[in-house]
């Protein structure tokens, strides 16, 4: 019975969506630089694809290294709590997108239902299992370093929402968290060159995130931990050149999420002047970064492209926020979120529907 009360309120939540979405394929979208900005509706729109697949448990990558025969078993079986949205990196980002907007707008879940759905799944004994897990001897280092930073980007979120039931949520989970900071401190320093990927892997994304929770949650040893290692591994870059941007299938700029990492760890003189070495294109009022076209949408690389043009703007408004004599970056910005949103939707392909939304959010998150 809960389950199809979960699907009638994403049945709602979609409709609302689909409406919006035929009204904004009419517009131009390559001319289109409307600031959008996270309000009730939006966030209603948002908030269905989470919660359209936290309990689709197949299609499924699992990505563990297996031990023997006995570590065969079923996803949920394996996590039961980050089975759902295809891998277990969206299903954290996915209850990190639930999370963040029900603490924003609570008036999205009047009848509980996805709040049933959290008290059913983050529990100290579903928690248990995951973190036996990351405790087999084979995955010690499974979804490191991306996996861990949105595990860490929830614990965020939770620790902000002066809720009873987030905070039972978020001590139930704290275990799993601390696990993974003690991981990554023990790795950075083995870490000797950082990895620019386009992908999960690249550095300066795990630690941007990771440095916000640590602030937020007063992490000082794992703060600095990240500090250290961030001006280690990228105080000495220069010339970042975006005409290599984008490899095929990246979600990431390479570039970009550099530069914004450093923005939150120098100062603002320091910043200034390590940009000028690093990407002084960006300093140009003319500068000019188109949105990446996704040319198929049922396939799971190539529209990796959408989440480029997300992740991109949330880069964008943060540098510029830092120092605001980039404050032309910010029509860019808006203009690679407007191109993107209309694809927006629990009636997209499944390999983008399961994971967009959040990089829509996050890049929403860092409008101003």
């Amino acid at each position: 019975m809960k389950k199809v009360t979960l699907v009638s309120f994403v049945l709602i939540t979609t409709l609302f969506f689909s409406a919006c979405r035929n009204i904004s394929s009419k517009a131009d979208r390559a001319e289109d630089s409307r600031v959008v900005r996270l309000d009730e509706e939006l966030a209603r729109r948002i908030i269905a694809l989470p919660t359209h697949c936290l309990e689709v448990e197949y299609p499924n990558k699992l990505g563990q290294v297996l031990g023997s025969e006995e570590d065969l078993k079923s996803p949920k079986a394996l996590r039961p709590i980050f089975y759902g949205c295809f891998d277990w990196h969206s299903s954290v980002h996915g209850y990190w997108s639930i999370v963040e907007l029900l603490r924003q707008y609570p008036s999205l879940d009047k009848a509980g239902i996805v709040r049933d759905l959290l008290n059913r799944h983050i529990t100290p004994e579903n928690v248990a299992v995951e973190m036996a897990f990351f405790n087999d001897k084979n995955n010690t280092s499974f979804e490191r370093t991306y996996g861990w930073a949105w595990l860490f980007k929830l614990q965020e979120s939770l620790t902000l929402w002066q809720d009873p039931d987030a905070q039972r949520w978020k001590a139930a989970l704290q275990p799993l968290a601390d696990l993974l900071v003690e991981r990554y401190k023990e790795y950075l320093p083995k870490l000797v060159y950082p990895i620019r990927a386009g992908q999960h892997d690249n550095s300066a994304f795990g630690l941007s995130l990771s440095l916000d929770y640590a602030r937020t949650v007063g992490d000082k040893s794992f703060e600095a931990a990240i500090v250290e290692h961030g001006q280690r591994l990228f105080a000495k870059d220069e010339h970042c050149d975006l005409a290599y941007e984008p490899s095929g299938y990246d979600f990431l700029s390479p570039c970009l999420e550099e530069a914004y990492l450093m923005s939150k760890i120098l100062t603002k003189a320091d910043f200034r002047e390590w940009l000028l070495q690093f990407m002084p294109q960006l300093f140009d009022d003319k500068f000019i970064l188109e949105p990446a076209v996704v040319k198929d949408r049922t396939d799971g690389k190539l529209v990796h492209l959408d989440g480029l043009n997300y992740s991109r703007a949330a880069c964008l408004y943060g540098v510029s926020a830092k120092l605001p004599e980039l404050k032309h970056l910010k029509s860019i910005a808006d203009h690679h979120i407007a191109f993107a949103l209309p694809n927006l939707s629990t009636q997209d392909d499944y390999m983008g529907s399961h994971w967009l939304g959040t990089f829509a959010l996050y890049a929403l998150s860092h409008v101003h």
